[in-house]
C-alpha cells in the first residue's frame, strides 16, 4: 500500500459511489485542497458518521488531536459533520457533489486550473460517469402546459416552497471557468440551496441567506437567462437546485463536450414543435445548449435523443410554437426513491462492495478495520 496520504485518500474517495478516478492530476488537485495531515486522517474515514475517537484510533492519533483536526476540516468543507448527543461525529464526503463545491470560498486561479486539468483528463471524473447519474434535469415550470400532470419531484419551485431556510451561492462552475479564461457571461449568483430547518445558512462562509421569495425570483431569472435547472437524482428530499449551462457545468459539459448522453438524467419531458405556428426564426436553436433543435425546411425540428427536457427553449420562442410533452412511458428511468437508494444503485453499477461508502446518516458501529 502506498505511504502517500493523497494516493490513499484518492482511492478512498473512488470507493464511494460518486467516484473519483485516480490520476496524477487528481492527486495534485487533492494536494491543493487538503493539507498532508488532513489527507492522512481523511484516508482513514468512512462515509458513515463516526466520533473523532473512532477515527483517531484508525489514524493512529490522539483523541484531542483528531477532534481538533476534524473540526477544522469540517469548517473548510473537506468532511461532513453532525452533532451526536453532546459530541460531534464526522464522515468522509464525496469529491462531487461535496468537497469540490464546498471549496468555493477558496477557489482561485491555481485551484481552477488544477480542476480543469483533472476534469479534462478524466472526461468529467465522477461527475459524468456511472449510473444512476449524479444529477437530473428539472424542466422550467413555465414550459409545461397546464393540462399536463406534473409530479412534485418534477417541480423546482415545489422544493423551494416546502423548505424553511434558503440561500444562494455563486455558481462554482462559472467561477472556475472564468478563472481559466473560459465560460460565459450568464448570471453568477444562481446556485440555490435550501433546508428544512430555519437559519440553516446563517453562519455559512459560502452561502448568502435569502428569503423564499428571493429564492423563487432567482429561479425564475435563471430560467429567463437560459440556464438549466438540475438537482440530486432522487425523488426524496433534495437540498439544492443548480442553475447552470453546458459551457460551464461539470455535469452538463459531459453531455455537450464529451458526448456522454447519460452524464445527466433527463427529465420525463421533451420539446415539441407546433409546425403551423413555427416561423423558423432559429431563436430556440440559439437557446438550446444540447444541439437538440435545428431549423429544417423553414421550421424547427427537435431531436428527442439529444433533448434533456430542460424546457429553456420554450420561453425563447417568440411565436409560442414550442411546448413540452411527456415522454413515452418507460423511456426515462424512474429516479431513485431517496439518497440511500441512489447510493446502492450507483455502488452496484460500479461493482463497489467495500463498506466505506455505506452511510445511513447515523453514527456507525465502533468496529475497527
Amino acid at each position: 500500500m502506498s505511504t502517500d496520504p493523497y494516493s490513499r485518500l484518492a482511492r478512498k474517495l473512488d470507493e464511494l459511489p460518486n467516484g473519483f478516478p485516480v490520476t496524477d492530476s487528481g492527486l495534485r488537485l487533492l494536494a491543493k485542497l487538503f493539507g498532508e495531515d488532513e489527507a492522512e486522517v481523511a484516508s482513514h474515514m468512512r462515509a458513515s458518521l463516526e466520533p473523532a475517537s473512532v477515527i483517531a484510533r484508525r489514524a493512529g492519533l490522539g483523541d484531542d488531536e483528531a477532534a481538533n483536526l476534524l473540526e477544522e476540516m469540517a469548517r473548510k468543507g473537506l468532511v461532513r459533520s453532525a452533532r451526536a448527543g453532546d459530541d460531534r461525529a464526522y464522515g468522509l464526503m464525496p469529491f462531487a457533489v461535496g468537497v469540490y463545491e464546498e471549496s468555493l470560498p477558496r477557489m482561485d486561479e491555481e485551484l481552477a486550473t488544477l480542476f480543469e486539468e483533472y476534469y479534462t483528463e478524466t472526461r468529467g471524473g465522477g461527475m459524468t460517469g456511472g449510473q444512476p447519474a449524479l444529477q437530473r434535469v428539472i424542466p422550467v415550470g413555465k414550459s409545461i402546459p397546464v393540462e399536463l400532470e406534473i409530479f412534485p419531484h418534477e417541480q423546482a419551485a415545489r422544493y423551494i416552497e416546502n423548505a424553511r431556510a434558503w440561500g444562494v451561492r455563486d455558481c462554482i462552475c462559472r467561477v472556475q471557468q472564468r478563472l481559466v479564461g473560459k465560460g460565459c457571461d450568464a448570471p453568477l449568483e444562481t446556485c440555490i440551496v435550501f433546508a428544512p430547518v430555519e437559519g440553516a445558512f446563517d453562519d455559512s462562509e459560502a452561502t448568502r441567506p435569502v428569503g423564499k421569495d428571493e429564492a423563487l425570483r432567482i429561479l425564475e431569472e435563471s430560467a429567463e437567462a437560459g440556464l438549466v435547472h438540475s438537482t440530486m437524482n432522487q425523488k426524496g428530499q433534495v437540498f439544492y437546485i443548480c442553475n447552470c449551462c453546458t459551457c460551464c457545468c461539470g455535469v452538463l459539459r459531459g453531455v455537450k463536450e464529451f458526448g456522454i448522453p447519460t452524464a445527466v438524467a433527463k427529465s420525463d419531458f421533451r420539446a415539441t414543435v407546433r409546425n403551423a405556428e413555427c416561423a423558423g426564426c432559429g431563436a430556440c436553436v440559439e437557446r438550446c445548449g444540447f444541439d437538440a433543435l435545428a431549423v429544417e425546411d423553414g421550421v424547427s425540428v427537435a431531436d428527442y435523443s439529444r433533448c434533456v427536457g430542460c424546457g429553456v427553449c420554450v420561453p425563447a420562442c417568440p411565436a409560442g410554437a414550442l411546448a413540452m410533452e411527456r415522454r413515452p412511458a418507460g423511456e426515462v428511468p424512474e429516479p431513485p426513491a431517496n439518497r440511500r437508494a441512489w447510493l446502492a444503485e450507483r455502488a452496484a453499477s460500479r461493482a463497489i462492495e467495500k463498506p466505506v461508502w455505506r452511510s445511513t446518516g447515523d453514527i456507525s458501529s465502533h468496529r475497527k478495520d
